[in-house]
């Protein structure tokens, strides 16, 4: 069975602790050679007031490890941890001494030496556990900025595979085709929407956000395409007028993708995607009339959104299912400078 990293540090803090007391006791203390009983009490004080600062330190580092972060706020964290430190180790060793002489029935001569001794050893100790803290954090940061490069990658290499895709070309060729003989004027409004359309995805390929207004813009080209192909069968209502947001790009694109092409468009059962804001969350939102038969390519798009939000924002994707709808929540992402 393997011992828990706690209990294997503590271990090892008790034996560091107990040798590094017995060796200070028995070279500082001359007088405690000669006097047992005293090299005892002075050994199980010390060895007591180190284990005190070792556990006020790990535990103090661990709470603000967890509240306040050394990658994000480092000037915050060092104060912090400074503060921390001169307060619980003064309120920790000046209880030691007292539990210490209620039990020996004695009285320190100086205080404020102790205190001072303990803080300077404190500081020894904190400075081992916060900088192993500020490393482990920086590693983390270091393992996911790779691997959210990787998956930022991935997700942009299939939106541009979602885009770029032959039935997406063909469709909207085909369309175009047809254009160029009934109508010349909507024809070259639709080519001139197509190259928005490519023109924004090769933009945004490598960024990690986007304005809100500058997706819209491109779901507007991309929603004319879609009207041009489909006609009333599909209905596409932009909602999200005046809203400030930054937002993954292509991200509320590939759920209109989604849409489209898992859930039937007909005349006989049209099809309406809704975006709007509800709260802190933008709301991609379908009714459900799913086809026969899904390709194996269902969820890909959405596992995509739900790994580059995990990035951007503290709160998650949310993904709900009931009463004929289905629909998608995107957290909002505040503006950037």
């Amino acid at each position: 069975m393997k011992c828990p990293p706690k209990i294997k540090e503590y271990g090892w803090g008790s034996l560091l602790a107990l040798a590094g007391s017995t060796i200070a006791i028995y070279l500082m203390c001359t007088s405690c050679r000669a006097d047992y009983e005293k090299f005892v009490r002075n050994v199980v004080f010390s060895f007591m007031s180190w284990m005190t600062l070792w556990t006020i330190n790990s535990e103090l580092n661990d709470f603000l490890s967890k509240k306040i972060s050394w990658v994000k706020f480092p000037i915050k964290r060092l104060l912090a941890g400074v503060a921390g430190t001169i307060f619980f180790t003064v309120i920790g060793i000046f209880a030691l001494i007292k539990v210490w002489e209620l039990i020996w029935d004695i009285r320190f001569d100086s205080y404020s030496e102790i205190i001072i001794d303990s803080l300077i050893i404190t500081f020894i100790i904190s400075m081992f556990f916060h900088g192993r803290g500020f490393l482990m954090e920086w590693r983390r940061s270091a393992v996911e900025a790779e691997r959210y490069q990787k998956e930022s990658m991935s997700a942009t290499y299939e939106s541009l595979k979602n885009q770029v895709n032959p039935h997406f070309l063909f469709n909207s060729l085909n369309a175009l085709t047809n254009l160029v003989y009934e109508d010349q004027a909507k024809a070259v409004n639709f080519i001139k929407q197509l190259s928005e359309v490519y023109r924004y995805v090769l933009d945004t390929r490598d960024r990690e956000v986007v304005p809100l207004e500058d997706e819209l813009k491109f779901l507007e080209a991309y929603n004319f395409l879609q009207q041009i192909r489909f006609g009333q069968k599909l209905k596409i209502h932009l909602e999200l007028n005046g809203l400030k947001s930054m937002v993954a790009p292509l991200a509320l694109q590939m759920l209109i993708e989604n849409a489209v092409k898992h859930n039937e468009v007909s005349e006989e059962n049209p099809l309406e995607v809704r975006v709007y804001s509800d709260g802190k969350y933008i709301v991609v939102e379908n009714n459900l009339q799913r086809k026969f038969q899904l390709d194996e390519s269902a969820g890909v798009g959405l596992d995509n959104i739900h790994k580059r939000y995990q990035f951007l924002s503290n709160d998650k994707v949310l993904v709900d299912q009931s009463n004929n709808k289905f629909l998608v929540k995107l957290p909002l992402i505040p503006v950037r400078n």
